[in-house]
């Protein structure tokens, strides 16, 4: 009995000594509860809006713009691509099947500068074994003709005061008729077929290397004016032509403007295509072929507020939103409506009323706050 006692009264210590306060030993600390987030830096607030210190604002680049309402011209937007101009351009093809020589300077390499007349190469014509042999047979039967012919015209020359003079004169005429005849077909079997730039320009593709065969109208050679290049658009709406005020093309965040040259009077693939000319000082950056954008400007109106493509945004759920500056440090999201405008600039026509700041650069990294 008193062995239990002392058990119990044991274990009661034990129990009582364990309620204690237990340390870490050196090295385990977990350190003091986790710090609050700090309040001064970019964060999402629960209402959508973000909340962008100014530095970070500098930082990060921030530009905003103050919009106004106007009429705007209702723009289409065109799906177009390069082509050479048919007075500044043109293809280099033998009319003839051979094989290619280099020319005088070698075979032109793409980017190559060009005069017109000048020769590119040569296509030395390819026949058959017969019809070479049937050729040099024919050649050996003139030249033997023409031999015949000289002696006669010599001995009528020693009887000219017994001989009429138009015998004399019909010989040398059937002499002179051999020897054009001879001069042809030997230079039949022996001629080259020039391949002469057609315009100046610069070389835009060379699809043949020295010794190919080709064959006639086969493309050799494609030459281009890169100042002059036309632009091809096609609109699905044969009314657009009427109403063309004026049309620009988007080169990354530039505009080209277009000169509209005409429409064409049958469709292509269901569309009507329409001819432009580029100008300006990015012609150097296009090349025949490069599909492009063009924003044709009807002579309709529309209300609406002119933004930077650049400040148009998706939120969470895919609509589109640009933000507007409503405080110093305080920026919403406003969901808006676009149409074309220019390719750089777009018209929105609700979500946006006028005076409002928009951020036009550093959109991208307010959106990407959270």
């Amino acid at each position: 009995m008193k062995r239990t006692l002392i058990a119990s009264s044991l274990g009661l210590l034990i129990a009582l000594t364990g309620l204690g306060s237990a340390h870490a030993g050196p090295g385990h600390d977990h350190g003091d509860a986790p710090a609050a987030p700090s309040a001064n830096g970019p964060q999402r607030q629960p209402d959508g809006s973000v909340f962008l210190p100014k530095p970070a604002q500098r930082q990060l680049g921030v530009r905003t713009v103050v919009t106004e309402a106007a009429e705007l011209p209702r723009t289409v937007e065109l799906g177009a691509k390069v082509l050479m101009d048919p007075n500044a351009g043109g293809k280099v093809q033998p009319l003839n099947a051979g094989r290619i020589e280099p020319g005088p300077r070698g075979l032109p390499n793409p980017g190559q500068a060009v005069r017109k007349g000048e020769v590119l190469a040569f296509v030395v014509p390819s026949a058959a074994p017969i019809e070479r042999s049937n050729q040099a047979a024919q050649l050996a039967e003139l030249r033997a003709a023409k031999a015949l012919a000289d002696k006669r015209i010599a001995r009528l020359q020693e009887l000219v005061d017994t001989v009429p003079r138009k015998d004399i004169e019909a010989a040398e005429s059937e002499a002179a008729s051999l020897a054009a005849r001879i001069s042809a077909v030997g230079g039949g079997l022996s001629t080259r077929e020039a391949l002469l730039a057609p315009v100046s320009g610069v070389i835009a593709s060379a699809h043949v290397v020295a010794g190919q065969v080709v064959d006639a109208r086969e493309l050799i050679f494609e030459i281009v004016d890169p100042s002059r290049l036309r632009i091809e658009a096609l609109a699905f709406d044969a009314a657009i032509a009427s109403k063309i005020g004026s049309a620009t093309m988007a080169l990354g965040d530039k505009r080209m403007p277009l000169t509209f040259i005409g429409a064409s009077r049958s469709l292509r693939e269901q569309a009507l295509p329409l001819a432009f000319r580029a100008q300006g000082d990015a012609l150097d950056q296009l090349a025949v072929g490069q599909p492009v954008r063009v924003f044709v400007q009807t002579k309709d109106k529309v209300k609406g507020i002119s933004v930077p493509v650049a400040s148009l945004m998706k939120n969470p759920a895919n609509q589109t939103v640009v933000w507007v500056k409503t405080a110093p440090e305080r920026f919403e999201p406003r969901t808006v409506t676009t149409e074309p405008l220019d390719g750089v600039n777009v018209a929105v026509t609700s979500g946006l009323q006028p005076g409002d700041r928009v951020a036009t650069q550093g959109a991208t990294l307010i959106n990407q706050v959270r």
